[in-house]
């Protein structure tokens, strides 16, 4: 993408440009931190399912997530059993824990990655990219399903699978999973509570190289089929490899042979 020329301007104007346009980033400021306020407020609603999931190490539960932490951040990584395709933007999303992780551990926040895949597949995805942070699998479980990123092929042909809080929309029509996030706080006494989960863009709170995108004179760059990171984004150690990412975020390397390239 080549850039048209901006209007071309004195130092004083652009200062008066610039300083107008601060006003309104300000604005944003004070509105982003009232929702936060009120995402704060939301009500919980208590677990009262045992769920178990494969670590690997063998089984945890919920409260094992938790590892002596009151606060539980959970990723949805969408990867269904047998998955040959590892979606960019999950993988984007996560790729920014690792620095962070320590700090968000010594603030009373644990985090994990979920997905419905199998642990074995699972640990040769993780141990691919390098990846540290805790990844399990809710395969033998009802935990994605409870959490409306996975679905029920029934469900899907008659319409009653439901994402983002609503009825999952076209575009989700032949998924099984999709991706999300989870918010859970334990208490003293060892009750599990679901606080606030988030799906679609509301992934792109995590995603801080928006932040940085956004200010760049090429902004996101969006510019292909999809409008979305799937235009663009790549596993980490894809990137120059060729392939190919489905609008749904899947990535197909170049030797991939699936249904999908048929």
């Amino acid at each position: 993408m080549t850039l048209e020329p901006r209007a071309i301007v004195s130092r004083d104007e652009w200062l008066k440009a610039r300083t107008a346009l601060l006003a309104k980033e300000k604005e944003l400021t004070r509105r982003r931190d009232a929702i936060a306020a009120e995402r704060l407020a939301l009500p919980w609603v208590r677990v009262e399912k045992d769920y178990i999931f494969d670590g690997p190490d063998g089984k945890l539960t919920l409260a094992d997530l938790f590892r002596g932490r009151g606060q539980l951040c959970i990723k949805h990584f969408m990867m269904a059993p047998g998955a040959q395709h590892q979606c960019v933007g999950c993988s984007l999303e996560v790729d920014h824990i690792e620095g962070i992780l320590p700090h968000l551990e010594h603030h009373d926040v644990s985090y994990a990655v979920v997905a419905r895949a199998p642990i074995e597949e699972i640990e040769v995805v993780r141990k691919r990219m390098g990846w540290r942070f805790l990844w399990v699998s809710s395969f033998c479980g009802d935990f994605n399903y409870d959490f409306n990123v996975s679905f029920k092929p029934e469900e899907i042909a008659s319409g009653r699978a439901r994402y983002n809080f609503r009825t999952a929309p076209e575009w989700a029509a032949g998924l099984q999973d999709l991706s999300g996030r989870s918010v859970f706080y334990k208490n003293e006494a060892g009750q599990i509570f679901h606080t606030y989960s988030a799906y679609g863009r509301g992934g792109e709170e995590a995603l801080g190289i928006y932040g940085i995108l956004d200010a760049m004179p090429k902004g996101r760059n969006e510019t292909g089929p999809y409008h979305s990171l799937a235009d663009w984004a790549r596993p980490r150690n894809m990137y120059g490899k060729g392939g190919t990412v489905e609008g749904n975020g899947r990535y197909h390397a170049s030797t991939c042979g699936c249904s999908a390239h048929a």
